[in-house]
């Protein structure tokens, strides 16, 4: 190889790790978020809920500079095979990382509203499932930094546990609302931050079947673990 071709060749190795290092970079960025909008809601933490959503912009730039590199790298070195698998999943990792942020920013935001309530419950069976999301999380982008297909085969395996948590909050949540009508307002708030933290759960097991994708080139099944839906289950009588 003369040494054109090679500078070549080390100038867009050169280029792919520095895509993967964006996406590194946002997906710690988003970890955090996600732990300071998790530390707001159970712990009461005002300055947490505050960071978390001061980090957002900075989230939403990473991702368009990663869309820019993409663009340029498609055009520029028309990338074939595992590299373009690698190319063309960061644009989709990224949005799923950017709604992740979104998803921390909104429970940030509703933990600064749920701290005027006085809440006559523990918030245990939340903090259980946060602390399951960010691990997942953390896992997953793993997964991307690693190269790790099995890592992103466990964050993938791990969604119907973060569904069965999420069904059994719901379904606490409602019969405290049926027993003192004074905890409909903060419930209703929980039960959307709930229902955020099991949104991010489901990108983080996208990003896993995009990650497994980009790096063997296979799909993972289509139907993924998935808990029940006793929280929305209409009720049938048997039959005879």
């Amino acid at each position: 190889m003369n040494d054109g071709a090679e500078h070549i060749v080390k100038s867009y190795e050169h280029e792919l790790a520095k895509l993967r290092d964006l996406v590194t970079q946002m997906g710690g960025l988003v970890e955090s978020q996600v732990a300071l909008a998790t530390d707001a809601v159970v712990n009461g933490d005002g300055a947490a809920a505050t960071r978390a959503v001061e980090q957002d912009p900075a989230v939403d730039a990473i991702e368009r500079e990663a869309e820019q590199f993409v663009i340029r790298l498609l055009a520029l070195r028309q990338p074939v095979a595992s590299d373009l698998r690698q190319i063309v999943a960061t644009l989709k990792i990224t949005g799923d990382l950017e709604r992740i942020g979104d998803y921390a920013a909104n429970v940030a935001k509703r933990s600064i509203v749920l701290n005027q309530f006085a809440l006559p419950f523990t918030l245990s069976g939340l903090g259980h499932m946060s602390r399951l999301v960010q691990e997942n999380l953390k896992l997953v982008i793993d997964a991307i930094d690693l190269r790790s297909p099995e890592k992103a085969v466990q964050v993938w395996r791990a969604d119907q546990a973060v569904d069965d948590l999420y069904n059994a909050l719901f379904r606490e949540l409602i019969t405290y609302m049926m027993e003192d009508p004074r905890n409909i307002t903060p419930c209703t708030h929980l039960l959307f931050v709930a229902k955020n933290m099991e949104r991010i759960g489901d990108h983080a097991t996208n990003i896993a079947e995009v990650t497994y994708y980009a790096i063997t080139g296979e799909v993972l099944p289509e139907g993924r673990p998935k808990g029940d839906n006793s929280a929305y289950a209409i009720v049938r009588p048997k039959e005879q």
